[in-house]
């Protein structure tokens, strides 16, 4: 049952600085409330006044930057981002993965500042966004910041934001031209048990790829695996393949799973050897020119 609370809705980025100021820790943003709202539901959350920064312009817009960037606004859906041609074009990996967020009522009300702001460990996005560079954009009275997406998510529903701060959007560095991604999920619940997101990316001058390696969902905050990006080096296709199951084992005695619901971190420690390997397998196969065909039960590849 929601407790009675008063909603506000500001017009500019000066509104909800002096809706923060006027209210402090009774108030919180809101943008497609999918998160926020379950949890005052439970009582878990009581904020007095709710700040919708969906009016607020330019919040909404999904657009290129002149450096090849491209900037998502915080109250851009998850919808707006699976069918919108730029990330199609640009990106399409991403739009992939935000056709497989949850379901179609929460894609078309949830919104990507609002999925990151929240720091739910189990993000398909979060885990993503890491191979593509990304950085959160923040804006105060006191100025504006970047931070990498990699400091921005500290820990399980924990983040760099600061109580004056509001997340206004997230800026991607598309891959190269013929880099082979892959993205691959597993969950018996709505919410991912495990995601492992693989770019092999090419090298100027020559036939091998770098690798970019990034997983979430088994602890408390996605992570890019750098150990196992340096130890995979820049191998040939043909030559990943070889080495794919070395990759995957380290990546699994790399990572920092927790226990919960979804699985003991013992578990999760063997999953991510698994999947890691079949994201791996998957992007050498289109690196290959070629498209894998396995398939599991309770799986997605992208």
């Amino acid at each position: 049952m929601l407790r009675p609370f008063t909603l506000h809705r500001p017009a500019s980025l000066v509104d909800i600085a002096d809706l923060l100021d006027a209210h402090g820790s009774e108030a919180a943003l809101y943008a497609g409330g999918t998160e926020l709202l379950l949890l005052m539901k439970e009582g878990l959350l009581r904020p007095r006044h709710l700040i919708d920064i969906k009016r607020v312009p330019g919040l909404d817009a999904l657009a290129p930057g002149a450096d090849g960037t491209i900037t998502i606004g915080a109250a851009v859906p998850h919808r707006a981002v699976e069918t919108s041609p730029l990330v199609r074009e640009h990106l399409p990996l991403l739009a992939g993965v935000a056709r497989h967020v949850a379901n179609a009522r929460v894609r078309s009300v949830g919104t990507v500042g609002g999925n990151l702001a929240f720091a739910d460990p189990h993000s398909d996005l979060a885990t993503l966004l890491l191979t593509f560079e990304a950085t959160v954009q923040l804006w105060s009275r006191r100025g504006e910041r970047v931070v990498p997406l990699a400091d921005f998510i500290r820990d399980a529903y924990e983040t760099a934001r600061s109580d004056d701060e509001v997340l206004t959007g997230v800026r991607l560095c598309p891959c190269p031209a013929r880099t082979a991604p892959a993205y691959v999920k597993f969950g018996i619940y709505e919410r991912p048990t495990l995601g492992a997101a693989v770019a092999l990316v090419p090298v100027a001058g020559s036939s091998g790829r770098g690798v970019r390696l990034a997983i979430g969902c088994v602890g408390p905050r996605p992570e890019r695996l750098g150990e196992i990006e340096r130890l995979a080096g820049e191998e040939t296709p043909s030559r990943l393949g070889e080495r794919a199951d070395e990759l995957a084992t380290a990546a699994a005695r790399g990572v920092k799973p927790v226990d919960d619901r979804h699985g003991s971190a013992e578990y999760k420690r063997e999953m991510t050897r698994v999947f890691v390997l079949r994201a791996l397998r998957t992007a050498i196969a289109r690196a290959e020119g070629r498209e894998s065909q396995a398939r599991h039960a309770h799986t997605v590849v992208v």
